[in-house]
């Protein structure tokens, strides 16, 4: 079956220009979407209008849960990775890669997985390497990987890691990009291709981000104490955990002490919630009849960081399964002095 072809850029310092230059050179035409990631953080992002001002590709913010059409740019929100799964874009607050969030190897792995030889993997100038590890699975994948050419880049340090690292098909200063993509877009929309199969992580490979719940196993467990790597060791047959600093625990004394250190945390947590929904709805009584619509949208802010509070308070109050209590002697005359059967 022919499937479409899609192209992926990832920028960062100095990306801006170079993705308006980009685009301006891309036919309306344009028989693939092109979906971009730009190190812009939580701050707000004016680049969908910087693009539509350039080029002309329509160019937004990517929506989660929309479809993707040929001749559309779609462009990663503030502080969202962007993904694609089954067809559709997902926008996840999952945790930042390479410092960063949205960050270009999400997407890149994502559209790897997803669409395999179809997949036109591009990096731009800036500093660091995000977006080396996901151009690496395109091309693994049979995809097309290009890098601008470094001494052509604003900030080189990303295009050289990828050039470094994955084996480009095209390494180009930025001019002659755009004329590549539409060649390698008419070239791929008129092939068949199989459907590439999921992969699942390999031992010793970063899980890929998606929408699902499950959680990878920590590399490690940490000291309530101080925040270090704990080792775990045997004196006999009773467990004990350390750390480098010397904090020292029984496996009953850690369990203890690390349910007291989550409880803390969430209970901090509930704490920020309610002062949030404080702190918006005195701006929401700030903002008067003038700012009816702005007014609104604090109310809603208020309403909904309190009733995650209350949720988050139901949580921490429910009942836990603490095995590490189940062998603890009972409370008699004999030790009720020994504070040390009570911590």
């Amino acid at each position: 079956m022919a499937r479409s072809p899609i192209i992926v850029i990832g920028a960062s310092a100095g990306g801006v220009p170079a993705l308006r230059a980009l685009v301006a050179a891309l036919p309306v035409t344009l028989a693939a979407p092109v979906l971009v990631v730009l190190h812009i953080g939580a701050n707000r992002s004016e680049l969908p209008a910087l693009l539509n001002a350039a080029g002309p590709v329509p160019a937004k913010h990517a929506e989660d849960g929309e479809t993707i059409a040929p001749g559309h740019i779609y462009v990663a929100p503030p502080d969202r990775h962007i993904i694609v799964a089954d067809g559709r874009l997902r926008l996840l607050r999952g945790p930042k890669e390479n410092c960063a969030r949205p960050a270009i190897d999400p997407l890149f792995r994502s559209v790897a997985d997803s669409h395999g030889p179809d997949a036109v993997g591009v990096i731009l100038t800036g500093n660091l390497n995000d977006g080396t590890v996901g151009l690496y699975e395109i091309k693994r994948r049979g995809g097309i990987a290009i890098g601008q050419d470094p001494d052509d880049a604003a900030y080189p340090e990303m295009p050289r890691s990828a050039a470094d690292h994955v084996v480009l098909d095209y390494c180009l200063p930025l001019a002659d990009i755009p004329e590549l993509l539409i060649k390698l877009v008419d070239r791929k929309g008129g092939k068949d291709v199989a459907m590439p199969k999921s992969s699942s992580h390999q031992d010793g490979q970063e899980p890929e981000i998606n929408d699902s719940q499950t959680f990878e196993r920590p590399l490690t467990v940490t000291c309530p104490d101080c925040g270090g790597a704990l080792k775990k060791y045997t004196v006999g047959s009773i467990v004990k955990f350390g750390c480098h600093i010397g904090h020292s625990y029984t496996a009953e004394v850690m369990a203890a002490a690390q349910f007291d250190e989550m409880e803390k945390v969430m209970r901090a947590a509930v704490r920020f919630l309610n002062e949030r929904a404080e702190f918006c709805l005195q701006m929401a009584e700030h903002g008067g009849v003038a700012e009816r619509d702005v007014s609104d949208e604090w109310h809603a802010a208020s309403r909904q960081a309190l009733d995650r509070a209350y949720k988050l308070r139901d949580l921490v109050e429910q009942d836990w399964l603490t095995p590490e209590t189940s062998r603890r002697p009972a409370l008699t005359l004999e030790n009720q002095g020994d504070n040390r059967l009570l911590s």
